[in-house]
Parts: C-alpha cells; structure tokens; sequence
C-alpha cells in the first residue's frame, strides 16, 4: 500500500509541475524575459520546489541529514543523465540549437559546489562560523553569482512562437502560484513517505534519498525538459537543468542553516559515490555545451548515463 500512495504522490508531483512549465511557457510569450532567465530561474525554482521542501522536511521535522544529501545530490545526478538521455533521442535538434553562454558559466559554478562538498568530506573546509559551514556560506555566494549571470543573459535568438491564449499575465501568474502551491504540499507528503520505504527495505540514507526522493522529485524536470526538447525550445530545457542544479545546492545551504546540526552527512558511502559521481559528470556536461560535433553529441550524454549507473551499481 506505501508503495502505491508513493507513486500516486509522484504523479501528483509531476501533473502540478507540467502545469506550472505551461504557465511558464505562457510567460514566455507573453514576456520579453530571456530563456536563460525563464528557464534558469523561474522554471528551475518551480520544479526545484519538491527538492526544496522533502530537504527541509528531512532535517527539520524528520532529522534525517543523510536523507536530505541524497536527495539533492541524487537529484542533480538524475538531471544530468535524464537530459544526456533525451539528447540521445533530440541528437539533430541539440546540434541546430542555440544555447545562452550562461549555461556554461553557472554549470563551472555547480562543478564548484561539488568541490567543496569533496573539500568538506575531506575535512579540509569543515569550518563553522556561528553555527553555520563554511561550505554553505561559499554555496550561497556560488548561487548570488549565477543568477547574476542568468538575469544579465540575453538570450539566444529564437523565433517567437503564436500565444493563442486568452489568459492574461496577471491570469498566468495567479494559476503559477496555485499549482506551486499543490507541489509544496505533496512533496511534503512524499518526504514521509520515503522515510518509511527506507526503513521497511533497510536502505541506507543516502540511498533512499537518492533513488526515491531524489529521482522523484526530479520528475518535474524531466517531464519539462522532454516538453521543451519536442517543442525544439533546447535553450530553456538547458537552463531548467542547469538552473535546478545549482538552486538545489542554495537548497542545501538552506538547509544547513535552518537545522540544528550539519547537513554534510557523509556516513553513508552511497553518499560519497553519489557526490564523486556527480563532480565527475559536470565538467563532461560543460564540454556537451561547448563543442557539438558528432563525437561530443554522442560521448558526452554517454559518459553522464555512465556515471549514473555507476553509482546505481555502487
């Protein structure tokens, strides 16, 4: 029955999200915000919500440290190989496409995040300042920059689309609210949910997060990402992953100042494999963005699926 209840709670999760990416999309047309705005910012902090809220209900009301690493280290994770996969499917749309350059820059400020989580692992930058890590105070300025970049991004030049909705913007905006508001309540929901499957499998924290909090609270951003990448919007549908990225690291951060204790768990050695794999994925990421030929349109999303299964396996 648990195990019914967590993936109609999934499906809740991803219908209110998919929602949330048309009235985004809507605002997109009815704007004139950037792609790298719209989807490094407001479309990866709508399907970053469930990350947001199963993290603080993990440590906050439930004390589970672990649980909340894995999450958001399962869930970047997940990222990077659902969209290496669906680029897999879209090879020809991801080589005419063009990507905003911020992309590249904010992906080089997430490979940052993983060094210093490794820094942290290591002993090397587990450093409190009056109560708060070191690590999270470094995360936050990482974050503060790539929304600068984001926000300061033009855009690529794509050609404008028909808005055949009779919504109006302030229409738009209110439904926005109301589905962001039904992802909250559910993600809650699964955050206990998945701490009972984790105890009734006897699964490690780490792992638990991962594979259920993790890929579930995902599923919004795969559900957006596959939406975009048929639409042929790849700069958007880049910096919704990017974006979610680096927002779920702020998440951590968070995280670590609202909870009484530090949320950098490393006791479980899927956490470890998970973080290591992660930091190996995003320079490989970086070099997908960069060069487009046929040999990095194949081996790069390769690679990141790699890592993946490496950790699956781990």
């Amino acid at each position: 029955m648990i195990y019914l209840a967590y993936l109609i709670v999934a499906a809740g999760v991803v219908w209110f999200s998919v929602k949330a990416s048309d009235y985004v999309d809507l605002l997109d047309k009815k704007t004139s915000l950037s792609g790298a705005f719209i989807g490094g910012i407001m479309l990866s902090a709508v399907t970053s919500l469930p990350e947001l809220f199963t993290s603080i209900s993990a440590t906050v009301l439930i004390g589970e440290p672990g649980l909340c690493l894995g999450n958001i280290l399962g869930s970047d994770l997940f990222n990077m190989a659902m969209l290496s996969f669906f680029l897999l499917m879209f090879t020809r749309t991801f080589g005419k496409a063009s990507l905003s350059a911020s992309h590249r820059v904010v992906t080089l400020f997430v490979f940052a995040c993983y060094v210093l989580l490794i820094l942290d692992w290591l002993d090397i930058l587990n450093i409190h300042i009056l109560s708060v890590s070191l690590t999270s105070i470094c995360i936050v300025i990482l974050y503060v920059l790539s929304v600068r970049y984001m926000s300061a991004e033009d855009g690529a030049e794509e050609e404008e689309e028909a808005d055949n909705s009779p919504l109006t913007v302030k229409q738009v905006a209110i439904r926005f609210v109301a589905v962001s508001i039904g992802i909250v309540a559910l993600s809650i929901l699964i955050t206990y949910i998945t701490d009972a499957i984790s105890i009734r499998l006897n699964l490690g924290q780490g792992m638990a997060g991962a594979l259920f909090l993790g890929i579930a609270t995902s599923l919004p951003e795969a559900a957006s990402t596959v939406t975009l990448l048929r639409m042929g919007n790849v700069d958007i549908a880049f910096g919704n992953i990017v974006g979610s990225n680096i927002f779920n690291f702020i998440i951590m951060a968070v995280v670590d100042i609202l909870y009484h204790g530090s949320v950098y768990d490393f006791s479980d050695p899927q956490t470890v494999v998970l973080m290591l794999c992660g930091a190996a994925a995003l320079p490989v990421m970086w070099l997908m963005m960069k060069f487009r030929n046929k040999w990095t349109k194949i081996a790069c999303p390769v690679w990141i699926l790699a890592c993946y299964v490496v950790f699956l396996i781990g």
